[in-house]
């Protein structure tokens, strides 16, 4: 499949490494929705379940209290197969190089609940029952819009920059199926949305960003990221205490008492360059 649709960087190629391997380098959030619609997928092949207890409907939902369905519905492409395969590609592909250019992992899964939600909201105005594809051409449109320099190439014959693939890949199921997929324009309207009040709108109104995500969304997923208060004075505790000097027998003069502490002082406060920026801690 990359070479059908080459380009883009090595974001998204599994480079012949280990599975095991390969899988831990996933960011996140493309980490597990790329687990979950290979798990989803194999259940329903197994016959474990079936498609009629993950699609999406509003009346079963808040009427019948099947939740479940507000995250089946995006992880669910069909049983194992060709088609299946290739949502998984893009899915690592494409999700994966956001998600890893994006400001943080509060950004990029506020992209993901906004995208999600709205789905959610205008999938019964469609009759949309599974909304993996649609949200999977959400995050291919903004990829898109935001690598426009990138050049792509279509099995081999068609080559063209990054903003025209979701086109070519609606004129792609327009010439096999027949019809214009209305899962797929409905990803590209929901992901122009995105793309405008996040990329575009902000130069233009002084720098207002509508669309980032609210602080307690960033508090929620950047807590356990944020260093504790006490490291550096705890650092410097310790080299004070490994630096300060033995008291002598006889108190020593003035003038003499100063040169210890010049040098506890320059220890404890004055650490090298190697000490404070470790490759843990800064990241240019």
């Amino acid at each position: 499949m990359a070479a059908m649709l080459g380009g883009g960087g090595d974001g998204g190629a599994l480079g012949g490494l280990p599975i095991e391997q390969w899988w831990y380098e996933m960011p996140p959030c493309t980490r597990w929705w790329t687990t979950a619609t290979v798990v989803t997928g194999v259940l329903v092949q197994c016959q474990i379940l079936t498609p009629f207890q993950l699609f999406y409907s509003f009346r079963a939902v808040f009427n019948k209290q099947q939740y479940w369905r507000l995250l089946s519905t995006f992880v669910y492409f069909g049983p194992l197969s060709l088609n299946l395969l290739f949502h998984i590609f893009f899915i690592q592909r494409y999700a994966r190089m956001l998600e890893e250019s994006a400001a943080s992992l509060a950004h990029f899964s506020w992209l993901l609940f906004y995208a999600s939600t709205t789905l959610l909201c205008i999938a019964p105005l469609f009759n949309q029952a599974f909304l993996g594809t649609t949200l999977s051409s959400t995050l291919v449109y903004i990829w898109s819009r935001r690598n426009p320099d990138v050049r792509l190439s279509f099995l081999g014959l068609l080559t063209f920059k990054a903003p025209w693939l979701p086109w070519v890949l609606i004129a792609f199921n327009v010439v096999l199926h027949g019809h214009w997929p209305k899962d797929e324009l409905c990803g590209i309207v929901v992901g122009h949305i995105w793309y405008f009040f996040n990329d575009i709108y902000p130069s233009t109104h002084n720098g207002s960003r509508p669309m980032d995500p609210p602080q307690w969304w960033i508090r929620l997923f950047e807590r356990g990221a944020l260093p504790t208060p006490d490291t550096d004075v705890q650092a410097a505790a310790i080299n004070r205490d490994v630096a300060q000097p033995a008291v002598p027998d006889r108190a020593p003069s003035f003038r003499h008492a100063q040169k210890p502490c010049a040098k506890v002082m320059s220890r404890a406060h004055y650490a090298p360059p190697e000490f404070m920026l470790t490759s843990d801690t800064y990241k240019p």
